[in-house]
């Protein structure tokens, strides 16, 4: 009988760690990165193709107004002018919808698009989507996209404090191996 417990608690294990298992997988570094077509915190649709030609930050974050959301977010927006002095443009994106990210968005003066991933399909194309079951969330990881529309750079292990400045670092270190 012992053993019979033993094996439902294994399995009921097996069964919680793969529902907590990325869905996707992340794509690699030089792979073409995965299409989008989402809504900001306005409404407006973005597409990942309107962003050729330039360089991409795009930011998965779990939740609107949390604090490592809050403090991640806040520096991408201070930083802001580095970046854009660099030729990228920063995007964030989680599973809260539209009304959520324009409270935010207003709350944090963040003045670049936040999207709508309501249906999850593009966290889950870039590896980023936390599926628990009942509960859905965006990892925080960072994804760098060059002009050519590749992906340049994989951030799976982000320290908020610090994560914008480390973004600007590598996009100074690549913006220069193509001068």
């Amino acid at each position: 009988m012992k053993w019979l417990i033993l094996f439902g608690l294994m399995a009921a294990m097996a069964m919680l760690a793969s529902q907590m298992a990325r869905a996707g997988e992340l794509p690699k570094v030089g792979a073409d990165a995965p299409g989008f077509e989402l809504p900001d915190q306005n409404g407006v649709k973005h597409d990942l193709k309107e962003y050729a030609g330039k360089w991409l930050v795009l930011y998965f974050y779990p939740r609107d107004d949390t604090p490592g959301c809050t403090q991640e977010a806040c520096s991408f927006r201070d930083d802001l002018h580095k970046l854009t002095a660099l030729g990228a443009q920063v995007v964030g994106i989680s599973v809260d919808d539209s009304d959520s990210h324009a409270e935010f968005a207003k709350k944090y003066h963040l003045p670049f698009p936040l999207l709508a991933d309501k249906s999850t399909e593009v966290a889950a194309r870039y590896g980023a989507l936390m599926n628990l079951g009942l509960v859905k969330f965006a990892r925080r990881y960072t994804f760098l996209i060059d002009p050519q529309g590749k992906v340049a750079k994989v951030y799976e292990s982000v320290e908020t404090s610090r994560h914008s400045t480390e973004v600007i670092e590598d996009l100074t270190r690549l913006t220069a191996k193509g001068a």
